[in-house]
């Protein structure tokens, strides 16, 4: 097991606020560093690199590029489904979905400080079942109509308050979450916003940023 301090960017900090998805399909390769900083200026506390290409050299270089603009700001950065590229690119651990290995894999090859999520869909059972077996975080999702996440299914705001009550891991809210919806979710009991295409399908990462964070510290 590799528990090494060098390959782990953060002493085991979780995701709260705005957790910022930077998707190749969606964010031109010569924008992701640009458009990642610009999210973390705007007041996102994680980054998440998803890319789904077979491109394995692209994606370790932009991994790791990204994983360093992180550490130089405080970010913690999660790759998405494969945490043997997080593990190469120095991150601070990774996102795993339903068909993307097991938490016990994950966790094996990136130590016991790594940030390990789990996508719980609608489903608050298998957040329990993520929190007995070691998960940092749980994520439902979608919450609302998305452009990124067309085909999933729907968590309501009820299953969210539902797993509040049953969890004790940071919950995240994922899918169609814009700054006219995001206090929905936080009202239900979310720790965490991941945003896609509101941050990065838009002109100004940072402006839409700092709005999706001014609404979540509305009260």
């Amino acid at each position: 097991m590799d528990t090494s301090a060098g390959t782990i960017l953060t002493n085991r900090k979780v995701p709260s606020g705005l957790y910022a998805i930077i998707d190749t399909g969606i964010t031109a390769e010569n924008e992701l560093l640009s458009r990642a900083a610009a999210a973390i200026t705007g007041g996102a506390t994680t980054l998440q690199y998803r890319d789904k290409s077979a491109d394995s050299e692209k994606r370790l270089d932009q991994a790791t590029e990204l994983a360093e603009l992180c550490r130089s700001r405080g970010t913690i950065f999660i790759v998405n489904d494969d945490y043997e590229l997080a593990a190469a690119a120095g991150a601070d651990g990774v996102h795993l979905g339903e068909e993307d290995g097991q938490l016990a894999a994950a966790r094996e090859t990136l130590g016991a400080r790594a940030v390990i999520g789990i996508s719980c869909y609608n489903q608050v059972e298998t957040a329990i079942n993520a929190e007995q077996e070691g998960a940092d975080y749980v994520a439902f999702g979608r919450c609302f109509p998305s452009v990124t996440k067309p085909g999933e299914r729907y968590v309501t705001l009820d299953q969210i308050r539902d797993a509040r009550q049953r969890v004790n891991l940071p919950i995240v809210g994922i899918g169609g979450i814009t700054p006219a919806n995001v206090r929905q979710l936080t009202a239900a009991g979310v720790d965490a916003v991941a945003v896609i295409a509101a941050l990065f399908s838009v002109a100004d990462s940072e402006s839409a940023a700092r709005e999706i964070c001014g609404q979540m510290h509305h009260r």
